[in-house]
C-alpha cells in the first residue's frame, strides 16, 4: 500500500476513536499566534517534568508524560519554526519571534496515562495534536467571502473614520477623479491599487485591524499580479446596479469587478476550504491592549473586524460522521493575550472587557450551543510582579526591560471591565509599556494560564 494512503487511512481511524484533534490558533496581526504556538509546544514537551501545568487535569493528576515532534500529514506545507522561535526567546539578548509569514503546520504526539485503565485496553494512550498557523492578515479576508464586489467597496469606503481616511487620503483624491464607465488604463491601475496597498500598511502600522484585502499586506508570490490590483471603488451608490451591469468588460468597474471576484474565488475560497474547514477546535487571540493604547477609532476598528471575522467561521457540535467528514469546531476559547502587561488584579477586568468587545458573537455561538470560554493568558511571560510602596501605600508593579532594552518599573493603566465610551477616552489614556522576553532559564517557557487555555482546548481528550 502507497505511504500516503497509508497514513491517510492511519489519520481517518484516529479520527474515528477521537485520537486525532487539528487545532486552529487564529488572531489578527500582532496577536501572538506565533508566541502562543512556541508556548503551547514547549510546555507540553516539558510535560511530566518542571513544566507548571496545575490547571490542566491531566498534568495536575501526574497523567501527561509529555509529548514528541512528528511528520505531519501535509507535506506541502511547511513546518511550523518552533526551533528558530526558540533561539529568538533565547538570545542575548531575548527577542520576540519573528511574526508568521506564511502557512504553517504542526504535530505533536502527546502521551498520556489513561484516569481509568481496564482490563482491556493499555494504561497509556496517545492523542495526536496537529496544530495551525497562519497570516493574521490573510484571515482578514475571509469576510469577503460574503460581499459582491458593490457591497464590499460601500462597507470599506463607509469604515474609515478621520484617523483612517487620513492615511488613504493620497489614494481617495487619486480615485476620487476616475469614473466607473472610465477606459482602464493597466499603468494607472496598478499605480493606484499601490497607493491603496501603501494605506493598508500605514492603517496597519497605526494600530487599526479592519484591512482588506489581507494580501495586500503580504502579498507573497503573488507580488505584483493583477489579482492584487483592484481597490474598492467610491461613488457606486449613484449608479444603479442596472447601469452598473452594462458598463462594457474594459470600464474600470467591470475590470475591478472581475479581479476581486477572481480573488475571492482563487485566493480565499481555496484557504478556507483547504484549512478552516478542516479544523475540530480554534482558539481566538485578540491583543486588547493594544486596541486600548491605540486609542477610540482603532478600538472600534478592532470590534469590527472581530465580529466580521466571527460570522465567518463554521462553529457547530459534531457527530462521529461530522468528524470524519466534515469537521466544524465544536469547541473555542478567546483570550487576550499579553497578560503580563497589567497587574494580576486587572486580569479579570481585562477578561470582562474581552467578553463585551465580542458580546454579539459570544450570544451567536451560545444560542447554537458552542462550548466557548474566555480567558487572559501570557503565552511567554515577560514582566515580573513587584510590590512598591507610593504615598505610604502598597501597590502593585511590573518590572521588565522594553522593546529599547531598558529596565523600567512601571504601573501600568487600569483596564475598563466595559466598552469604554466618549467621556471614559477623554478622561482617560493607556500607555501599556511593551517588553522583550525575560532572559531564558533552564526549563520550560515562563506562562500565564497556558494551562487553562490547554485544558479547555484538549483537557477532555487526556482522560
Amino acid at each position: 500500500m502507497p505511504q500516503d494512503l497509508t497514513r491517510d487511512l492511519h489519520d481517518l481511524l484516529e479520527r474515528g476513536r477521537d485520537r486525532q484533534l487539528r487545532l486552529a490558533v487564529t488572531g489578527l496581526s500582532r496577536a501572538g499566534k506565533t508566541a502562543f504556538l512556541t508556548s503551547l509546544v514547549d510546555q507540553l514537551r516539558h510535560a511530566g517534568l518542571e513544566a507548571r501545568l496545575d490547571l490542566l487535569s491531566a498534568a495536575r493528576e501526574q497523567r501527561l508524560l509529555g509529548a514528541q515532534r512528528v511528520s505531519q500529514q501535509d507535506l506541502g506545507v511547511p513546518r511550523f519554526p518552533y526551533d528558530q522561535a526558540m533561539l529568538s526567546l533565547g538570545g542575548e539578548p531575548p527577542q520576540w519571534p519573528s511574526p508568521t509569514r506564511g502557512i504553517s503546520e504542526l504535530r505533536l504526539k502527546i502521551r498520556y496515562r489513561r484516569a481509568s485503565a481496564s482490563w482491556w485496553s493499555s494504561d497509556t494512550s496517545e492523542l495526536t495534536l496537529d496544530l495551525f498557523d497562519y497570516p493574521g492578515e490573510w484571515l482578514l479576508d475571509l469576510p469577503l467571502l460574503e460581499h459582491d464586489f458593490i457591497g464590499w467597496s460601500r462597507s470599506q469606503c463607509e469604515a474609515n473614520g478621520p484617523q483612517r481616511q487620513a492615511l488613504f487620503a493620497d489614494w481617495q483624491k487619486a480615485v476620487s477623479e476616475l469614473a466607473p464607465d472610465s477606459e482602464v488604463d493597466e499603468a494607472q491601475l496598478a499605480e493606484l491599487a499601490e497607493r491603496y496597498a501603501e494605506g493598508l500598511r500605514g492603517a496597519r502600522e497605526a494600530g487599526f485591524s479592519d484591512l482588506q484585502p489581507g494580501r495586500f499586506l503580504l502579498p507573497g508570490d503573488l507580488s505584483g499580479a493583477p489579482v492584487l490590483q483592484f481597490f474598492p471603488l467610491p461613488g457606486l451608490a449613484q449608479w444603479s446596479a442596472e447601469a452598473l451591469a452594462t458598463l462594457p468588460e474594459e470600464s474600470l468597474y467591470a475590470t475591478l469587478k472581475r479581479r476581486f471576484t477572481y480573488y475571492q474565488q482563487h485566493i480565499v475560497r481555496p484557504f478556507y476550504r483547504d484549512h478552516f474547514r478542516r479544523f475540530d477546535r480554534q482558539i481566538v487571540l485578540i491583543d486588547v491592549l493594544g486596541a486600548l493604547n491605540a486609542g477610540p477609532e482603532r478600538f472600534e476598528d478592532l470590534s469590527r473586524a472581530l465580529s466580521r471575522l466571527m460570522q465567518s467561521f463554521d462553529y457547530g457540535q459534531r457527530s462521529l460522521l461530522s468528524r470524519l467528514f466534515t469537521p466544524r469546531i465544536d469547541r473555542l476559547a478567546i483570550a487576550a493575550t499579553k497578560a503580563d502587561h497589567v497587574t494580576p488584579e486587572q486580569h479579570t477586568r481585562l477578561v470582562a472587557l474581552l467578553e463585551a468587545l465580542l458580546e454579539e458573537p459570544l450570544k451567536d455561538l451560545r444560542y447554537a450551543n458552542v462550548p466557548v470560554k474566555a480567558l487572559s493568558l501570557a503565552s511567554v511571560r515577560a514582566t515580573e510582579v513587584r510590590e512598591v510602596t507610593q504615598q505610604g501605600r502598597n501597590m502593585p508593579a511590573l518590572r521588565g526591560t522594553d522593546l529599547t532594552g531598558e529596565s523600567v518599573l512601571t504601573f501600568p493603566g487600569e483596564v475598563p471591565n466595559r466598552l469604554p465610551d466618549a467621556e471614559f477616552w477623554a478622561r482617560q489614556g493607556f500607555d501599556f509599556t511593551g517588553f522583550r522576553p525575560l532572559p531564558r532559564e533552564p526549563g520550560p517557557l515562563p506562562h500565564i494560564r497556558m494551562d487553562a487555555a490547554l485544558d479547555w482546548l484538549i483537557g477532555d481528550k487526556l482522560t
